[in-house]
């Protein structure tokens, strides 16, 4: 059992460290001041072609596996926080329906703009009567000839402000009309028009510079060649990018929380009261060890489910048990260095108070840690379901 990185491994770790620090604490400390999406970053990152990192070499990609993706956002995230990793999230995991269900041509179309980062995507999935159980989405598809009119909304859009496209998910049967609940959905990869998607903003804890959004579909018109895959499937097709994304999301958790307990053991060697530092009292000091304790073991569970799923295993369990304590550990990282900071923490030059902020969202989304649970008791320990 090899623990270590390869080469190649080791050289993408080095090469985001090394275009993490043309973005240092000042850009992401401005971006969430005033809110703007950090589009040089973006562009640094299309440049080195890293939003491709998964994506099948013929269109510009790099085809490596979640592993190599996981280290990247871990970079990311620890460089330049959730604000960094979420402005470039949907690009390592959303367009995995179309690499794997889409057609030739529609591969051709889509990915490669993306890759080079002359188009932005979102993902239009929640709403919020349908919260966490899908099958309740009521944004609906009805199919006039060889195109489709969308009317409906969706909730927590993420850079809807910025996307050119968006993935879609929507009702094209009634559930009430389906044998089985997830039925009758299909994903579409829709133009955000303008003219019939309107964009309102949702004002947040943190990670302002990356926008979160309703978005409202009035007649929206999308062709049948935009449709991917099967009508009434898209519902198993989303499910394809669950478990990476679950992985992605705790390695940018993990890559919080290492930032902040550098921060925070940094200032606790420097800062002295009563003639000492303060790093030499072990209330101050033995959290942080703690810390470090709980992210090194979460990390080595993300990458045994990011192993798992590069090599064709299921990995549900591992996926969600690893972002679980991922998102755990690198909050109590962000929370623990706010602490060490004592008042200084509360102040945004000492920028752990962004992190704190940013920490908390992967406790939410894009499940709760609650219901993460609920898959381990009915999944893993056979436990009724208690929903």
């Amino acid at each position: 059992m090899d623990f270590s990185l390869s080469e190649e491994q080791q050289a993408i770790v080095d090469s985001i460290e090394s275009l993490m620090a043309d973005f240092g604490d000042d850009f992401w400390l401005e971006r969430d001041d005033t809110g703007e999406f950090p589009e040089e970053f973006y562009q640094a990152m299309a440049k080195g072609g890293w939003l491709g990192i998964t994506m099948p070499e013929e269109y510009g990609g790099s085809n490596l596996g979640v592993t190599e993706a996981a280290l990247m956002m871990a970079t990311v995230a620890k460089g330049g926080g959730l604000s960094a990793a979420s402005s470039m999230h949907i690009n390592i995991f959303g367009p995995h329906p179309i690499v794997k269900y889409g057609t030739d041509e529609q591969k051709q179309r889509w990915l490669p703009p993306l890759i080079a980062g002359e188009q932005k995507t979102c993902f239009g999935v929640t709403e919020a009567n349908a919260g966490l159980d899908t099958t309740r989405i009521e944004t609906f598809a009805k199919r006039e000839g060889d195109k489709y009119i969308i009317n409906g909304q969706k909730i927590w859009t993420t850079t809807a402000q910025q996307a050119d496209k968006i993935m879609l998910l929507t009702r094209t049967t009634p559930r009430e009309e389906c044998d089985k609940p997830h039925e009758g959905i299909t994903l579409f990869y829709a133009d955000m028009d303008p003219d019939h998607v309107e964009i309102k903003e949702i004002h947040k804890m943190g990670r302002k510079a990356v926008n979160s959004n309703m978005t409202f579909y009035d007649n929206l018109e999308v062709s049948v060649n935009d449709r991917i895959g099967e009508e009434g499937k898209g519902f198993r097709y989303i499910l394809d990018s669950l478990n990476p994304e679950r992985i992605l999301l705790g390695s940018e958790s993990i890559g919080m929380g290492r930032s902040a307990l550098e921060r925070a053991t940094q200032y606790a060697k420097d800062r002295s009261v009563f003639g000492r530092p303060i790093g030499q009292n072990q209330s101050v000091a033995h959290p942080l060890a703690e810390n470090w304790i709980e992210l090194d073991a979460a990390w080595l569970s993300l990458m045994q489910a990011a192993w798992m799923y590069d090599n064709g295993m299921p990995c549900g369990a591992q996926a969600n048990g690893a972002k679980y304590i991922a998102a755990e550990a690198g909050f109590k990282a962000c929370q623990q260095a706010v602490l060490t900071h004592g008042g200084m923490g509360y102040a945004k030059e000492y920028h752990v108070e962004r992190l704190m902020r940013e920490a908390m969202l992967p406790r939410i989304a894009p499940v709760s840690q609650n219901m993460v649970l609920n898959f381990i008791c009915s999944n893993v320990l056979e436990l009724p379901r208690s929903y």
